[in-house]
């Protein structure tokens, strides 16, 4: 979800970024207008999209998860009870993110309830085309929808215009598109571009309003009027105002502008290309490789699908996935999102790949093992014997994924180990790793004792180097020892597929123990 927020808040400072340079100029005020209506919506439509043939043009990356380094292996016997509190288990991100919509939707519902205090305090006088709220002792003036709300102290003189001025708000739904940008601030009120985006269509909107009147009479006219006067202002975003000190200037500025060329409107197709690499971009986004995060462990859920009917219990031993199992004629799979191993933090992938060697009992029998998004933002192994029965199954995208990232025609090989030997390759590289890690750093650094964790990523170039080493781990010198172990491994003999030598991508889990 957070990269998708990204993505979005991406899109919008292109498509502003494009508006602001290159049409925000130009006297095509329909157009921009229905530019800054379109271009939000498009922002959050294109990360959804993912087009295969742009995913494709990324070279794919394989995938193996090496057995875990136990530093201390005497104290893996030892059961370590550890406890959740309650400050732990609660999503702070998730309840900001409500109280800041909650915040938001009580303003916009304070200013509507203004606006409707002010049409049954001071009373409608219903006209042909719009209806007129007079305001007593008053310069403000504003439109919403069909209802024009005007200041008694306005001169007379003045009123005539402002009203035409108003009514082209309110005959061409100015409002509506201020009420939308509303219902965004509410739904992302973190993002700061929509204000932006409100900003900008406040402007167009009086720009359509200005070029429309002022073809009834000369523009020094209406430019006079428009300095002539003193008029309030109501703090009211979603209301289409006569009169905003901030925007005179520049509004003067475009009525003085002669009319764009014609030719000008070319500059629209920017967005072509800027579309097209959007597109590409979110189309390789999940290929795109991504720090090395570690999701927390709860206790465990079982969950048991028993003829339809699901019921679930929470047990005492703590894991980073839920289970699932199902039986009998009414199963069916969780209908939520399935996952690819990549989809998985390494703590997730650890307890993946156990589970999916516990599932092989032999060659006649076979758990499935799958992996769904569920409840409570937690995944969830689901184990179903009847669903891989069938080898036709149309629901096998994780394992799927696995063997692409891991059924490789040649993995990488260690030196002195034989061509293709994957137990061997493990085993040196945790030789390498245990001679070479200096395991009494750790007890110097002042860190609590008991298990710690780290994960170690890296990858085998085509060359067949060890390259772009990366590791979390809970203090910055372990990790620096960590780097600079992993980065004296050897140079090994590439990995090959479909007669290409390819990059392949290593995952270790490392525990250490600490007294």
């Amino acid at each position: 979800m957070i990269n998708y927020i990204l993505q979005v808040i991406l899109f919008q400072v292109l498509f502003l970024a494009i508006y602001d340079f290159f049409l925000s100029k130009e006297t095509f005020f329909t157009k921009n207008r229905w530019y800054l209506l379109s271009t939000p919506v498009l922002s959050f439509l294109i990360p959804l999209i993912k087009i295969p043939t742009f995913k494709n043009a990324v070279p794919q990356e394989f995938f193996i998860q090496l057995p875990e380094i136990v530093l201390n292996p005497d104290r893996i016997i030892k059961e370590s009870i550890t406890t959740i509190s309650f400050t732990d288990s609660i999503n702070y991100i998730k309840i900001l993110f409500w109280i800041g919509a909650v915040f938001f939707s009580v303003l916009f519902l304070i200013k509507l309830i203004k606006i409707i205090n002010f049409i049954k305090k001071y009373g409608v006088q219903k006209l042909s085309e719009f209806s007129l709220i007079m305001i007593p002792n008053e310069t403000k003036a504003f439109s919403f929808f069909n209802y024009i709300f005007l200041g008694s102290a306005i001169k007379e003189t003045n009123r005539d215009k402002i009203i035409k001025h108003e009514l082209v708000h309110s005959q061409q739904k100015h409002s509506l598109d201020l009420l939308f940008f509303e219902v965004l601030k509410i739904l992302m009120w973190f993002n700061p571009m929509i204000y932006f985006y409100q900003k900008r269509i406040t402007l167009v909107h009086e720009y359509i309003s200005d070029a429309v009147v002022a073809k009834s009479e000369t523009k020094e006219s209406y430019i006079n009027n428009l300095l002539s006067g003193y008029f309030q202002v109501e703090n009211i975003e979603f209301v289409n105002q006569f009169y905003k000190k901030s925007l005179i200037k520049k509004r003067i500025i475009m009525m003085k502008k002669n009319q764009s060329k014609k030719m000008n409107q070319l500059k629209y197709l920017v967005l072509v290309p800027v579309l097209i690499s959007m597109l590409f971009y979110s189309s390789c986004a999940d290929n795109v490789s991504q720090e090395i995060t570690e999701s927390k462990k709860a206790p465990q859920t079982m969950y048991l699908n028993r003829n339809g009917k699901v019921t679930e219990t929470v047990g005492t031993v703590e894991s980073y996935l839920d289970v699932y199992l199902g039986m009998g004629e009414g199963y069916e799979l969780p209908k939520t999102k399935e996952l690819s191993i990549e989809d998985l933090s390494e703590g997730e992938k650890i307890e993946y790949l156990e589970f999916k060697e516990s599932s092989e009992i032999g060659n006649d029998f076979k758990l499935g093992v799958k992996v769904f998004e569920y409840k409570n933002d937690r995944k969830v192994i689901v184990f179903s014997p009847s669903s891989f029965s069938d080898s036709n199954s149309s629901t096998e995208i994780v394992e799927k994924e696995e063997i692409s990232f891991i059924n490789i025609d040649k993995v990488p090989t260690f030196p002195g180990c034989d061509e293709g030997d994957r137990k061997c390759f493990s085993k040196m590289v945790q030789k390498h790793f245990s001679r070479n890690f200096d395991a009494d750093m750790p007890k110097t650094l002042g860190l609590e004792p008991g298990r710690k964790r780290v994960f170690i990523a890296f990858k085998i170039d085509k060359e067949g180097d060890v390259v772009d080493v990366q590791a979390r781990a809970p203090h910055n010198d372990i990790k620096e020892e960590v780097l600079k172990v992993m980065n004296s491994l050897p140079k090994m003999i590439p990995g090959e597929h479909q007669g290409k030598n390819i990059t392949v991508k290593y995952s270790i889990p490392f525990t250490l123990f600490i007294e």
